[in-house]
């Protein structure tokens, strides 16, 4: 059985074992609780029955709604090795999703390396959609372009956000 809760403070020391993974992005411990305070409602945590940590969830919503950006987005999910293809990190973009319905958000976004397929291919079945690349978002050892993936909300009924762009961005593009 999988317990979804909101993040606390004290989780902040059980994830460093999840950071570990190379996919995973780190944050210093500010931008965390920056989040934690911010929009607690986006930072959740999957626990196991035996009370360990399976993954997480940091999200925020952000934009504006006069031009159609009000948006959740995903900041960063993670799992742990051992919870890997069961289910967890859809169950945790499901709840993003739903928080993000209730602020009348148009899209939910998130950006990926475009290496990592794995990602790409379970949010794609989640139903997002690349929405364009992003040239050398990713810095460090060696620049790496993202997929800005999208999915739209009910309150985009025309489905504006989720058009693709035909065109690759630069990093300074991105709002």
């Amino acid at each position: 059985m999988t317990t979804l809760r909101q993040f606390t403070c004290d989780d902040l020391f059980r994830i460093t074992r999840m950071n570990l993974d190379p996919l995973t992005e780190t944050y210093g411990l500010p931008f965390y609780l920056q989040y934690l305070a911010h929009w607690p409602e986006y930072f959740l945590v999957a626990e196991s029955h035996t009370g360990d940590m399976m993954g997480y969830i940091m999200g925020k919503a952000e934009g504006n709604a006069a031009r159609e950006t009000w948006h959740g987005h995903v900041t960063c999910v993670t799992i742990a090795p051992e919870f890997r293809r069961r289910g967890v990190a859809g169950k945790l973009m499901s709840i993003l999703e739903e928080v993000s319905e209730r602020k009348a958000c148009f899209f939910v976004d998130l950006f990926v390396r475009v290496s990592n397929q794995v990602a790409v291919d379970m949010y794609e079945r989640l139903g997002y959609i690349v929405y364009r690349r992003v040239l050398d978002y990713y810095n460090g050892e060696t620049d790496e372009d993202a997929f800005d993936m999208r999915k739209a909300m009910s309150r985009d009924k025309e489905m504006k956000s989720v058009i693709p762009l035909d065109r690759p961005v630069t990093s300074s593009e991105v709002e």
